[in-house]
């Protein structure tokens, strides 16, 4: 009897010791696959990673050209889609999570949402394509761009939104309701600011995934070779993934340097966007302490 225990008892951790070496490999192929394709891109790219590449327009000549065009055309986009996507997603998770009934159309609703999350990037593309470039007649403008954008980042948002306002303990709101709040006033005085640095974060990783799609932006014919900056939500535009992808498919090394000179400049927008969710989250832990 205590053999068959010992045995069973050595059975485990033999499993547990080959799980957990599995884990470890996994993240050790990870990150080994992270640093080739970053030191690649950085002995590649850093060479040209000039402020006159950062403030020129692209040009035949490679020692010319720049990915201003493409930048501020990624910044527009951003800033579009944020403005757009934010409210819309906070409204739908607090009307889904605080009000709506518990029935088969919300539980529809919110079974469609997680599969929306999961369609690839191009359907939204030729969804914005034929809905807003074509039926609102906005034409290939930036923000037909950040329409369809919002399409392929509010599911996310919507998630993200109510993993953190369900978060938040009952007992704050049962506390509110026994003091005589109204559900407004207890989602806009209790719930959304304890709930808000996971829906900033949720929503700015979405941005992060928008600002480095390519296919919707190829979908509705965003330009390839753009000697202007957009000026207005109206006007032509381009984004790094385009730039990059162009000048990955030219025939000449140099553009391959210029395209891995703009990886290395998007991956710093990312990185830069993402420190501001570390950012808002830690400052609400210390302001919670």
């Amino acid at each position: 009897m205590f053999k068959t225990k010992e045995r069973r008892s050595g059975g485990r951790a033999l499993k547990g010791r080959l799980v957990y070496a599995l884990a470890l490999l996994s993240v050790a192929l990870s990150l080994l696959s992270l640093v080739v394709i970053l030191g690649d891109a950085l002995a590649d790219g850093l060479p040209y990673l000039t402020w006159g590449f950062i403030t020129s327009f692209p040009s035949r000549f490679p020692s010319r050209a720049g990915i201003l065009p493409a930048l501020v055309g990624s910044v527009w986009l951003v800033a579009l889609t944020a403005l757009f996507s934010f409210p819309l997603g906070v409204c739908a998770a607090i009307y889904l999570e605080e009000y709506a009934p518990r029935n088969r159309v919300t539980e529809f609703i919110q079974v469609n949402i997680a599969n929306l999350a999961g369609v690839p990037s191009i359907v939204y593309g030729l969804l914005g394509l034929g809905l807003f470039v074509d039926a609102l007649a906005l034409g290939r403008s930036v923000l037909a761009g950040a329409l369809t954008m919002t399409l392929l980042i509010l599911p996310v948002i919507i998630i993200a939104s109510r993993e953190a306002l369900r978060s938040v303990p009952k007992i704050y709101r049962e506390g509110a309701f026994a003091l005589g709040a109204t559900r407004w006033e207890v989602t806009r005085q209790i719930v959304l600011p304890e709930a808000l640095p996971g829906i900033l974060t949720g929503t700015i990783i979405a941005l992060s995934r928008a600002i480095g799609e390519a296919a919707p932006m190829i979908a509705i014919a965003a330009l390839v070779y753009v000697t202007f900056v957009p000026l207005s939500p109206l006007d032509r535009f381009t984004v790094l993934p385009i730039q990059i992808y162009n000048w990955v498919n030219l025939p000449r090394t140099e553009f391959r340097n210029l395209a891995a000179a703009g990886i290395i400049l998007l991956l710093v927008v990312l990185v830069a966007m993402n420190s501001v969710a570390i950012t808002i989250r830690y400052r609400h832990q210390r302001k919670a302490v």
